[in-house]
């Protein structure tokens, strides 16, 4: 389980990204958080694994806990991100590296004991046929599905997800959203930050709707979908027409 609780971000010259956050991420189901540009969605994930510090509140992510504000140790962001690899919105491939060698280079850096099956997991994101080639012989979609290979190379309890298909046509969006609900059905935990409500529709197990750093809805799909309270209908009205 991941649980925030009074979690509190500001940057400078700004107001809060996060302001007293709360909320908890099932093992095995799949979180969307979704809401308006700017209302600290992605603040919000990479707070998950520190990639952002949180200036207050507390995490935990199974057995690890912090306290804010500390000093984080890198000892203390490594124990926590063991349990959680990340797929970014633009990719993030490394450009000297064929896909293959993307996959394969995490566990071998950590050290990761055990056999990797590389083509399992580029055959899981219809890679294989690509596992030799360089990320810049390769469309947007092929490298977003690339990086969802190598993040689940490490075997993640969680995987989280900055707007996975927000920078690719209709097209090969789908065809990321296709190897992302392909995951959730194996029971593989997801937090995914998107814009997309069709895959919210279809795969969530719980939807977060963040509103200028606050939570303003934490709920099923199904609630939040059918919900008649104006915020949300106005906030669907611009994403669904």
């Amino acid at each position: 389980m991941i649980s925030i609780k009074d979690l509190s971000k500001s940057f400078p010259g700004k107001a809060h990204a996060l302001d007293g956050v709360s909320a908890s991420f099932a093992p095995g189901k799949t979180t969307v958080i979704v809401g308006p540009s700017g209302s600290g969605k992605s603040t919000l994930l990479r707070t998950l694994n520190l990639l952002e510090i949180p200036d207050e509140g507390h995490l935990q992510v199974e057995d690890a806990e912090l306290a804010f504000p500390t000093k984080v140790s890198r000892a203390a962001k490594e124990n926590l991100r063991q349990h959680s690899a990340m797929v970014f919105q633009g990719y993030h491939l490394f450009p000297h590296l064929t896909v293959r060698q993307n996959v394969e280079l995490a566990p071998k850096v950590l050290k990761r004991k055990g056999p990797l099956d590389t083509e399992r997991l580029l055959q899981d994101v219809g890679m294989a046929e690509k596992a030799d080639s360089y990320p810049a012989a390769l469309s947007g979609g092929q490298a977003q599905r690339a990086a969802i290979a190598r993040a689940m190379a490490l075997e993640p309890k969680y995987l989280f997800c900055d707007e996975p298909t927000s920078a690719l046509d209709p097209e090969l969006a789908a065809e990321v959203s296709k190897v992302l609900t392909k995951l959730a059905a194996r029971g593989q935990g997801l937090v995914v930050v998107t814009h997309d409500m069709s895959f919210a529709r279809r795969v969530a197990d719980a939807v977060l709707l963040l509103i200028d750093g606050k939570i303003y809805f934490d709920g099923t799909p199904q609630e939040f979908f059918n919900s008649t309270d104006e915020r949300i209908v106005q906030f669907l009205s611009v994403f669904e027409g």
